[in-house]
């Protein structure tokens, strides 16, 4: 494949609000239709009012795999045999990963825990922490097989301590029904053993309804296909919760004439081999950087199999780019407009940290070039489940804290109640509640 040009190329500056807007919104209700909306709700609901037998008619319409209910467990002899069927090498690469995530959550678990202080005298509260009943993850297939994303989501809830957690995995096309050994692999190291083969919107449903195979669980999430986003979507006007709809993989790198354009080059194409729909961009002071890495990009982009070619030219040269500004405070405020799901800092030392923070809006932020967004992706450990569609704005990647939840805990003694009681009788009595103030009185008749 022939290309001489494949990075966009875009100044902040002489963009106009529109074409800014342009450029940062990617709003998923542009892409989800009328008809896939109404087709997904409808599959949804035929999942809740028929259960195993909905879910068995929609493996058998669109993954073409004929099962019954009672094969949609993966069976004991799947589970023990999935490990010898994957190379000894990615067994070890499995383990270092998980204990990566592990260890990070860990570290974070650690700082989430009860807490309280006297905020009166007599007056103690706090917070108790403690895991969510049940969680339910949804793992993609088909395209390739995606272990991290099992690990990503299944070692958090583990760390935080679910009782009850079932996976959802799509069979792979071809292997007659056949879920892939590499993610059953993932699950027996996290040691997760209820793991389904269903196809991916009526997955997310069976999870949130429960059926006669599938447990109900409180929570749910995992990537997907934009048929599985709408199914998370729908699933919540019943009551499951989400973390957050993911859409398509989306990057930033922000860099400046001290980056090697050949790596920089090797990273921007990480996130943007993803699919025609993802979106990379790099933030530059230095046109001459530009110019060198779009000459990197055209080398590196040759040497890709077709397939992730032609996704990276889409994900640079249409969906994203290089957007030139004039320092790195404008480079910050540019990437706090797109709020990346990845974002990588390439910049002098000396600066790193004055840039770090002023970017406020990010699923995650890689620093330097022995810091690559595959690496993020597969071991460090830090979440790789992270918000996109602008969603850094207001939420966080998948960690052990989206598995966990807060009960607020307080004790007064006589004497602080009493010092209280004249601010609730007065809030009682102006929103019209005389049980909550009568309450107060029976106590302090002299009120």
């Amino acid at each position: 494949m022939s290309r001489s040009s494949v990075l966009r190329q875009l100044t902040w500056s002489q963009l106009d609000a529109a074409q800014r807007l342009a450029l940062v919104d990617r709003d998923l209700n542009k892409v989800i239709t009328h008809e896939l909306r109404e087709q997904i709700s409808a599959l949804v609901l035929d999942v809740r009012e028929r259960g195993d037998a909905a879910v068995c008619d929609a493996l058998a319409k669109f993954d073409k795999v004929s099962v019954s209910p009672s094969g949609l467990r993966v069976s004991d002899d799947e589970w023990e045999s999935a490990p010898a069927k994957v190379d000894p090498a990615l067994r070890v690469a499995i383990t270092d990963m998980v204990d990566h995530i592990r260890r990070f959550n860990e570290q974070l678990l650690s700082h989430l825990g009860n807490w309280q202080f006297e905020s009166d005298p007599g007056l103690m509260v706090g917070e108790r922490v403690s895991a969510i009943a049940s969680a339910g993850l949804f793992c993609p297939s088909g395209k390739a097989s995606y272990p991290s994303v099992l690990a990503q989501l299944g070692t958090p809830a583990v760390v935080a301590g679910v009782k009850n957690i079932a996976v959802v995995v799509p069979p792979q096309p071809g292997a007659n029904g056949a879920v892939d050994p590499v993610v059953i692999t993932v699950a027996r190291e996290l040691g997760l053993r209820e793991i389904f083969r269903v196809n991916g919107p009526a997955g997310v449903a069976a999870l949130a309804f429960g059926t006669e195979s599938i447990p109900r669980v409180v929570k749910l999430m995992g990537p997907g296909s934009l048929p599985v986003t709408v199914a998370q979507l729908e699933v919540q006007r019943y009551g499951t919760a989400t973390q957050m709809a993911l859409g398509p993989t989306e990057s930033v790198v922000i860099a400046d004439d001290s980056a090697d354009p050949i790596r920089l080059a090797a990273d921007l194409l990480i996130e943007a081999e993803h699919g025609t729909d993802s979106c990379t961009l790099l933030i530059t002071t230095s046109a001459t950087l530009a110019a060198a890495t779009e000459v990197e990009l055209v080398k590196q982009i040759a040497q890709l199999p077709e397939v992730r070619a032609e996704a990276a030219a889409s994900s640079l040269g249409v969906n994203g780019g290089c957007v030139l500004v004039k320092d790195m405070t404008e480079a910050a405020l540019v990437a706090n407009e797109f709020a990346p799901e990845h974002l990588q800092l390439v910049v002098r030392a000396e600066i790193e940290e004055s840039v770090v923070e002023m970017l406020v809006h990010a699923g995650e932020i890689l620093l330097g070039q022995d810091t690559p967004f595959s690496a993020g992706n597969f071991v460090l450990g830090p979440p790789a489940s992270l918000p996109t569609n602008g969603y850094a704005r207001v939420t966080s990647g998948v960690t052990v804290d989206a598995f966990l939840k807060r009960t607020a805990i307080a004790r007064a003694d006589n004497a602080a109640l009493r010092r209280l009681a004249p601010t609730v009788l007065a809030l009682a009595d102006i929103e019209g509640f005389p049980a909550h103030g009568n309450a107060i009185r029976l106590r302090f008749p002299d009120l």
